[in-house]
Protein backbone atom coordinates (compact mmCIF):
# COMPACT_ATOMS: atom_id res chain seq x y z
CA UNK A 1 0.00 0.00 0.00
CA UNK A 2 2.98 2.69 0.49
CA UNK A 3 4.35 1.86 -2.69
CA UNK A 4 0.86 2.52 -4.63
CA UNK A 5 0.74 5.90 -2.06
CA UNK A 6 3.98 6.66 -2.95
CA UNK A 7 3.12 6.19 -6.84
CA UNK A 8 -0.28 8.14 -7.14
CA UNK A 9 1.64 10.69 -5.06
CA UNK A 10 4.70 10.94 -7.62
CA UNK A 11 1.86 10.74 -10.48
CA UNK A 12 0.51 13.95 -8.73
CA UNK A 13 3.35 15.97 -8.84
CA UNK A 14 4.14 14.75 -12.49
CA UNK A 15 0.50 16.44 -13.73
CA UNK A 16 1.31 19.99 -11.64
CA UNK A 17 5.14 19.39 -13.66
CA UNK A 18 3.21 18.90 -16.90
CA UNK A 19 0.83 21.66 -16.11
CA UNK A 20 3.84 24.35 -15.68
CA UNK A 21 5.48 22.69 -18.79
CA UNK A 22 2.20 23.39 -21.19
CA UNK A 23 2.17 27.13 -19.43
CA UNK A 24 6.08 27.50 -20.67
CA UNK A 25 4.44 26.27 -24.51
CA UNK A 26 1.49 29.09 -24.48
CA UNK A 27 4.32 31.41 -23.75
CA UNK A 28 6.57 30.39 -26.24
CA UNK A 29 3.36 30.52 -28.93
CA UNK A 30 2.30 34.18 -27.57
CA UNK A 31 6.04 34.95 -27.81
CA UNK A 32 6.06 34.19 -31.29
CA UNK A 33 2.87 35.31 -32.14
CA UNK A 34 3.14 38.73 -30.96
CA UNK A 35 7.25 39.52 -30.22
CA UNK A 36 6.60 39.62 -26.57
CA UNK A 37 8.93 41.86 -24.57
CA UNK A 38 11.03 41.14 -21.72
CA UNK A 39 8.06 41.76 -19.01
CA UNK A 40 6.03 39.65 -20.32
CA UNK A 41 8.10 36.24 -20.39
CA UNK A 42 9.33 37.11 -17.27
CA UNK A 43 5.98 37.95 -15.50
CA UNK A 44 4.54 34.63 -17.53
CA UNK A 45 7.75 32.16 -16.35
CA UNK A 46 6.95 33.72 -12.45
CA UNK A 47 3.55 32.82 -12.86
CA UNK A 48 3.95 29.54 -13.99
CA UNK A 49 6.93 28.40 -11.41
CA UNK A 50 5.31 30.22 -8.87
CA UNK A 51 1.59 28.46 -9.77
CA UNK A 52 3.84 24.93 -9.88
CA UNK A 53 5.11 24.99 -6.47
CA UNK A 54 2.33 26.55 -4.68
CA UNK A 55 0.23 24.22 -5.55
CA UNK A 56 2.93 20.87 -5.59
CA UNK A 57 3.21 22.02 -1.75
CA UNK A 58 -0.93 22.19 -1.37
CA UNK A 59 -1.13 19.04 -2.73
CA UNK A 60 1.63 17.05 -0.61
CA UNK A 61 -0.23 18.45 2.12
CA UNK A 62 -3.49 17.04 1.05
CA UNK A 63 -2.47 13.85 0.21
CA UNK A 64 -4.37 13.56 -2.32
CA UNK A 65 -3.69 10.40 -4.40
CA UNK A 66 -5.53 11.47 -7.43
CA UNK A 67 -5.11 14.75 -9.00
CA UNK A 68 -8.99 14.65 -10.43
CA UNK A 69 -10.50 15.70 -13.74
CA UNK A 70 -12.18 18.80 -11.90
CA UNK A 71 -8.35 20.02 -11.23
CA UNK A 72 -7.21 19.56 -14.45
CA UNK A 73 -9.67 21.93 -15.58
CA UNK A 74 -8.75 24.33 -13.01
CA UNK A 75 -4.92 24.02 -13.97
CA UNK A 76 -5.96 24.83 -17.28
CA UNK A 77 -8.23 27.98 -16.61
CA UNK A 78 -4.49 28.72 -14.69
CA UNK A 79 -2.56 28.18 -17.32
CA UNK A 80 -4.94 30.77 -19.63
CA UNK A 81 -4.87 33.82 -16.46
CA UNK A 82 -0.92 32.90 -16.86
CA UNK A 83 -0.96 33.50 -20.68
CA UNK A 84 -3.29 36.82 -19.54
CA UNK A 85 -0.92 37.71 -17.40
CA UNK A 86 2.38 38.02 -19.41
CA UNK A 87 0.05 39.80 -22.37
CA UNK A 88 -1.45 42.36 -19.57
CA UNK A 89 2.55 42.85 -18.46
CA UNK A 90 3.83 43.21 -21.80
CA UNK A 91 1.33 46.13 -22.32
CA UNK A 92 2.89 48.29 -20.18
CA UNK A 93 5.70 48.37 -23.05
CA UNK A 94 3.88 47.77 -26.13
CA UNK A 95 0.56 48.12 -27.25
CA UNK A 96 -1.38 44.80 -26.43
CA UNK A 97 -2.96 42.63 -28.89
CA UNK A 98 -6.73 42.91 -27.70
CA UNK A 99 -8.03 40.33 -29.60
CA UNK A 100 -5.68 37.79 -28.08
CA UNK A 101 -5.84 38.99 -24.80
CA UNK A 102 -9.87 38.99 -24.86
CA UNK A 103 -9.86 35.35 -26.35
CA UNK A 104 -8.04 33.82 -23.71
CA UNK A 105 -9.65 35.91 -20.80
CA UNK A 106 -13.45 34.71 -22.46
CA UNK A 107 -11.87 30.72 -22.73
CA UNK A 108 -10.93 30.90 -18.61
CA UNK A 109 -14.09 32.55 -17.84
CA UNK A 110 -16.15 30.33 -19.52
CA UNK A 111 -14.01 27.04 -18.09
CA UNK A 112 -14.66 28.93 -14.83
CA UNK A 113 -18.44 27.22 -14.87
CA UNK A 114 -17.02 23.71 -16.04
CA UNK A 115 -14.45 22.55 -13.03
CA UNK A 116 -16.87 22.91 -10.70
CA UNK A 117 -20.10 20.70 -12.29
CA UNK A 118 -16.90 18.13 -13.47
CA UNK A 119 -15.81 17.73 -9.84
CA UNK A 120 -19.92 17.20 -8.51
CA UNK A 121 -20.15 14.78 -11.72
CA UNK A 122 -17.23 12.86 -10.91
CA UNK A 123 -17.41 12.70 -7.12
CA UNK A 124 -14.29 14.49 -6.88
CA UNK A 125 -14.82 17.58 -5.08
CA UNK A 126 -12.46 18.52 -2.48
CA UNK A 127 -11.44 21.69 -0.29
CA UNK A 128 -8.00 21.88 -2.31
CA UNK A 129 -10.05 22.19 -5.55
CA UNK A 130 -12.37 24.63 -4.46
CA UNK A 131 -9.71 26.95 -3.10
CA UNK A 132 -7.52 26.10 -6.35
CA UNK A 133 -10.47 27.10 -8.23
CA UNK A 134 -10.75 30.41 -6.36
CA UNK A 135 -7.24 31.50 -5.74
CA UNK A 136 -7.58 31.23 -9.55
CA UNK A 137 -10.33 33.27 -9.92
CA UNK A 138 -9.45 35.81 -7.72
CA UNK A 139 -5.69 36.16 -10.30
CA UNK A 140 -7.46 36.55 -13.22
CA UNK A 141 -9.87 39.78 -11.62
CA UNK A 142 -6.48 41.40 -10.19
CA UNK A 143 -5.14 40.90 -13.38
CA UNK A 144 -7.80 42.38 -15.38
CA UNK A 145 -7.60 45.06 -12.65
CA UNK A 146 -4.86 46.25 -13.40
CA UNK A 147 -5.17 45.96 -17.45
CA UNK A 148 -8.53 48.40 -17.33
CA UNK A 149 -6.65 50.59 -14.84
CA UNK A 150 -4.50 51.52 -17.38
CA UNK A 151 -7.51 53.41 -19.32
CA UNK A 152 -9.96 54.00 -16.49
CA UNK A 153 -7.71 54.95 -13.74
CA UNK A 154 -6.15 53.68 -10.68
CA UNK A 155 -9.70 53.13 -8.13
CA UNK A 156 -10.09 49.76 -10.63
CA UNK A 157 -7.44 48.44 -8.35
CA UNK A 158 -10.00 48.07 -5.97
CA UNK A 159 -12.01 45.56 -7.86
CA UNK A 160 -9.19 43.00 -8.24
CA UNK A 161 -7.26 43.96 -4.36
CA UNK A 162 -10.94 43.78 -2.29
CA UNK A 163 -10.38 39.53 -1.54
CA UNK A 164 -6.87 40.28 -1.11
CA UNK A 165 -7.26 43.44 1.38
CA UNK A 166 -10.49 40.84 3.37
CA UNK A 167 -7.68 37.90 3.53
CA UNK A 168 -5.18 40.10 5.02
CA UNK A 169 -7.98 41.85 7.31
CA UNK A 170 -8.95 38.17 8.63
CA UNK A 171 -5.42 37.79 10.01
CA UNK A 172 -5.74 40.16 12.63
CA UNK A 173 -9.89 40.05 12.93
CA UNK A 174 -10.06 36.07 13.13
CA UNK A 175 -13.87 36.24 13.24
CA UNK A 176 -13.55 36.88 9.31
CA UNK A 177 -12.45 32.98 9.28
CA UNK A 178 -15.81 31.55 10.07
CA UNK A 179 -17.59 29.99 7.16
CA UNK A 180 -20.13 31.98 5.13
CA UNK A 181 -23.43 30.22 4.01
CA UNK A 182 -23.82 29.42 0.26
CA UNK A 183 -25.13 32.34 -1.49
CA UNK A 184 -26.21 32.91 -5.05
CA UNK A 185 -26.04 36.42 -5.40
CA UNK A 186 -22.37 36.09 -3.85
CA UNK A 187 -21.89 33.84 -6.62
CA UNK A 188 -23.22 35.69 -9.28
CA UNK A 189 -21.56 38.81 -8.41
CA UNK A 190 -18.19 37.29 -8.15
CA UNK A 191 -18.88 35.94 -11.72
CA UNK A 192 -19.87 39.12 -13.03
CA UNK A 193 -16.47 40.70 -11.80
CA UNK A 194 -14.32 39.30 -14.51
CA UNK A 195 -17.75 39.80 -17.73
CA UNK A 196 -17.79 43.30 -16.45
CA UNK A 197 -14.25 43.71 -16.72
CA UNK A 198 -13.33 41.66 -19.59
CA UNK A 199 -16.00 44.14 -21.54
CA UNK A 200 -14.41 47.07 -20.35
CA UNK A 201 -10.80 45.34 -21.48
CA UNK A 202 -12.25 44.47 -24.95
CA UNK A 203 -12.54 48.55 -25.25
CA UNK A 204 -15.78 48.54 -27.49
CA UNK A 205 -17.84 50.52 -25.55
CA UNK A 206 -17.01 54.20 -25.45
CA UNK A 207 -14.55 55.50 -22.42
CA UNK A 208 -17.70 56.67 -20.15
CA UNK A 209 -19.87 53.48 -21.06
CA UNK A 210 -16.52 51.26 -20.00
CA UNK A 211 -16.28 53.44 -16.66
CA UNK A 212 -20.01 52.92 -15.96
CA UNK A 213 -19.69 49.14 -16.08
CA UNK A 214 -17.00 48.94 -14.21
CA UNK A 215 -18.27 50.74 -11.66
CA UNK A 216 -21.12 48.58 -11.38
CA UNK A 217 -19.10 45.59 -11.00
CA UNK A 218 -17.35 47.75 -8.20
CA UNK A 219 -20.61 48.78 -6.49
CA UNK A 220 -21.69 44.84 -6.66
CA UNK A 221 -18.45 43.60 -4.81
CA UNK A 222 -18.71 46.09 -2.31
CA UNK A 223 -22.24 45.25 -1.62
CA UNK A 224 -21.57 41.55 -1.98
CA UNK A 225 -18.07 41.70 0.77
CA UNK A 226 -20.27 44.66 2.98
CA UNK A 227 -23.18 41.89 3.16
CA UNK A 228 -21.05 39.38 4.35
CA UNK A 229 -18.53 41.31 6.23
CA UNK A 230 -21.84 42.38 8.29
CA UNK A 231 -22.91 39.04 9.00
CA UNK A 232 -19.71 37.07 9.99
CA UNK A 233 -19.50 40.43 12.40
CA UNK A 234 -23.08 39.88 14.02
CA UNK A 235 -22.48 35.81 13.87
CA UNK A 236 -19.53 36.30 15.86
CA UNK A 237 -21.11 38.72 18.37
CA UNK A 238 -23.90 36.32 19.07
CA UNK A 239 -21.37 33.31 19.33
CA UNK A 240 -19.55 35.62 22.24
CA UNK A 241 -22.26 35.89 23.51
CA UNK A 242 -23.48 32.72 23.89
CA UNK A 243 -20.08 31.53 24.90
CA UNK A 244 -20.37 33.80 27.62
CA UNK A 245 -23.30 33.29 29.11
CA UNK A 246 -22.23 29.34 28.97
CA UNK A 247 -18.79 30.56 30.83
CA UNK A 248 -20.77 32.38 33.52
CA UNK A 249 -23.72 29.16 34.06
CA UNK A 250 -20.70 26.75 34.35
CA UNK A 251 -18.96 29.31 37.02
CA UNK A 252 -22.24 29.65 39.05
CA UNK A 253 -22.53 25.66 39.29
CA UNK A 254 -18.76 25.34 40.51
CA UNK A 255 -20.08 28.28 43.03
CA UNK A 256 -23.23 26.30 44.35
CA UNK A 257 -21.76 24.06 46.59
CA UNK A 258 -19.57 26.22 47.67
CA UNK A 259 -21.85 28.63 48.86
CA UNK A 260 -24.29 26.06 50.09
Amino acid sequence: MALNNTYDARLVQQETAMGAGVQILLLAVLGSAIGMGPAGWLTGLAFAVATWAVLSRALHRSGLRSFGPANRVTLGRATLVGGVTALVADSFESAPPVTLLVGLTAVALILDGVDGKVARRTGTSSALGARFDMEVDAFLILVLSVYVSMSLGPWVLLIGGMRYAFVAAARFLPWLNAPLPPSTARKTVAAAQGVFLLVAGADLLPWAANAAVVALALGLLVWSFGRDVVWLWRTSRVRRTAEAALHAERAGRVLEPVAG
